[in-house]
Parts: structure tokens; sequence; C-alpha cells
């Protein structure tokens, strides 16, 4: 039975159209929602500039503002949440999105991770790092509900 719902999301429309299907789903089922973003501080590093070359105080601002933006779309899923009455949290990580999906699925102990695709082929998504490719081939104990774009 499915109690429990993770639902990462990177504010794109894509992963908005997975979030209305989660929560539709949520209520149908009774279940709970966890709203999962990442911050993905690798490519925040890589496309700034070197950690060496890079000092502390630029890189804090750039942070803070990819925080305050995964917070407002986090919230507007919650919003959406409540507004069908499905339970739900919000939680704002650092690190690479495919490992920390996956280790929060298992801490929530989610049933059930649905997320969005931009429908990339396999080759594709192996060189661009696509995320929800990397989920469903990453962990085979939680079903994983792809919503495409």
């Amino acid at each position: 039975m499915i109690s429990k719902i993770l639902v990462p999301s990177d504010g794109s429309k894509t992963a908005q159209r997975a979030a209305a299907y989660a929560v539709d789903l949520a209520k149908q089922l009774k279940a709970s929602i966890v709203v999962l973003s990442v911050i993905d501080q690798r490519s925040l590093i890589a496309q700034t500039a070197s950690l060496s070359q890079t000092a502390r105080h630029t890189i804090e601002p750039i942070e803070d503002y990819l925080k305050e933006a995964a917070e407002e779309y986090a919230g507007e899923i919650k919003k959406l949440c409540d507004k069908s009455s499905v339970a739900s949290t919000i939680l704002i990580k650092k690190g690479h999105p495919v490992e920390v999906i996956v280790k929060e699925a298992k801490r929530s102990k989610a049933n059930l991770i649905v997320m969005g695709s931009h429908g990339r082929s396999a080759l594709s998504a192996t060189f661009l790092g696509s995320v929800s490719y990397g989920v469903v081939h990453n962990d085979k104990s939680i079903p994983v509900l792809i919503v495409r774009g």
C-alpha cells in the first residue's frame, strides 16, 4: 500500500506536472507527500569557477539565491497539497540530486517516487546526466513513477 510519496522537484514545468499528478494520486490513496528539492553544489561550483579561484563570499549569495528559489517552488507544491487536503512536508537538501533523492526516499520510508522527465533518450541521459534516469537505475527497492513533460 502506498502511504508516502516522495516528489523531487527542480521547479521546471515537468516537475510541476509530476507534482500535480502525485498530489492527485496521494489524495485518492490518502497518502502523504514529501516534497524534496536538491541544490546541486557540484554544478554551482563548476559553472562559476574553480573552487581555488572562487571567493567564499561569491559562492554564498548564489547558494542563498538557489535555496530561496528551491523553497519557493517547493512551497508552490505544498500549497497544491494543502488545497487538496494532502499532508505534506518540504525538504531542501544539498548534494548530488540522484544520490540525495534515493537516500531521502529510504530515510523517509517513501513507498513511491513520482518525478518528471524531459524524455531524453538513454544515450542522451548518460551524457547529460538525467536525474530521473539516474534514480530509476540507481535503486530498485522503491518504485519510481515518471511523468513526461
